[in-house]
């Protein structure tokens, strides 16, 4: 029995793929090689008496990089947004006091938000008020939260 049945299979083309340019264009020597290139292009320009085609070369190669980095970024992107929604899913769905119905909010409206963004903000004035927001939560309540969760998770049958 598969656990999770839409789950992507690991030889997807463009996800391998995606994976590996924006690991390479996030590192150094990408930036170095672009910077490089750049200077190469820079010198040259004398010796190619700064010509129409000259400045061809590097127009039409950082626009055709352009473009086509736009789509692993946003691949990159959605994967990441998707990631977090369900980490924010979880950590919802697990707190008692939490509303589930804010697993679903990006799907609402702009409307919707609106009036859930009014809310949390009447929410965070309240608090403002209440409580200094400079304290922070103690060591000793981390450690009772995390024996408080181990303990609930022993007595639930799996």
């Amino acid at each position: 029995m598969k656990k999770y049945p839409d789950a992507v299979p690991k030889g997807n083309f463009f996800e391998n793929f995606s994976g590996k340019v924006i690991t390479a264009t996030g590192s150094p020597w990408a930036f170095f090689t672009a910077l490089l290139t750049i200077l190469v292009w820079g010198i040259t320009g004398p010796l190619f008496h700064y010509s129409d085609t000259w400045q061809l070369v590097i127009n039409t190669g950082t626009t055709i990089v352009t473009f086509l980095m736009v789509f692993v970024i946003q691949k990159s992107q959605n994967k990441d947004s998707k990631s977090l929604h369900l980490k924010l899913n979880e950590l919802i769905a697990a707190s008692k006091p939490a509303s589930n119905r804010l697993i679903v909010v990006e799907d609402l409206t702009e409307e919707e938000l609106d009036v859930l963004h009014k809310y949390y903000c009447l929410l965070a004035e309240e608090t403002k008020v209440k409580m200094n927001v400079k304290e922070s939560h103690s060591v000793e309540e981390a450690i009772n939260n995390a024996a408080a969760k181990a303990a609930e998770a022993t007595r639930k049958p799996q």
